[in-house]
């Protein structure tokens, strides 16, 4: 027998909720031993070259509250701007790291090396940044942004290049806050929301 359609109702929406740190960052959730040690824990070891940063911010959401559950992955090149993989590259930066912000003050902190400018298929050249991605509570798809930072060169960066509204690409640059640190934050929502990407 069919069901009327009005008694159907829409299931919720899917969010990260808790769950994005339970299956990725298991220790971090408070299960410890799943693995040896977090997966992607860092995008270096011992013995990287280049200069060693440290980025630090918040996800702050529409109402201007740092959002404690906030889950991260970063991707990035090495000092010369080669990823893993290509000839060359430092055998130290495996790029990948999935860190999550401070479950009481909201802060998250990468601690990794200032990656290099990257060339694209066209051999245009990217200034150095490292990409982003966010889960957290009432993200349904999984945010893509990049970092770049102040002091580099990034007036021809084709991706930088393309945003539109000028004043906007503030939201994509890291602030030099002393030496080998910066700051970045991520608004979801309202003024100065970050720009979001879909590569």
């Amino acid at each position: 027998m069919v069901q009327k359609l009005d008694v159907l109702q829409e299931t919720p929406s899917q969010t990260a909720g808790p769950y994005v740190h339970i299956g990725l960052m298991p220790t971090y959730a408070g299960n410890p031993a799943t693995y040896d040690e977090e997966i992607a824990a860092s995008p270096i070891s011992d013995g990287a070259k280049g200069q060693v940063i440290e980025i630090t911010g918040e996800v702050i959401d529409g109402t201007g509250w740092a959002l404690r559950d906030a889950l991260l992955e970063s991707w990035q090149a090495d000092a010369n701007g080669k990823y893993p993989g290509q000839k060359g590259a430092d055998p130290h930066v495996s790029g990948l790291c999935r860190f999550a912000a401070d479950a009481v003050s909201g802060l998250f902190t990468l601690r990794t090396i200032k990656p290099g400018a990257t060339p694209m298929r066209d051999g245009r050249m990217q200034a150095p940044h490292i990409s982003l991605w966010i889960a957290a509570r009432g993200i349904n798809i999984g945010l893509n942004t990049r970092i770049y930072f102040d002091d580099e060169d990034n007036e021809n960066d084709p991706i930088l290049s393309r945003i539109e509204q000028r004043p906007r690409v503030d939201t994509l640059i890291a602030k030099k806050t002393g030496d080998g640190s910066y700051r970045f934050d991520i608004r979801l929502q309202g003024a100065g929301e970050t720009v979001f990407l879909d590569l």
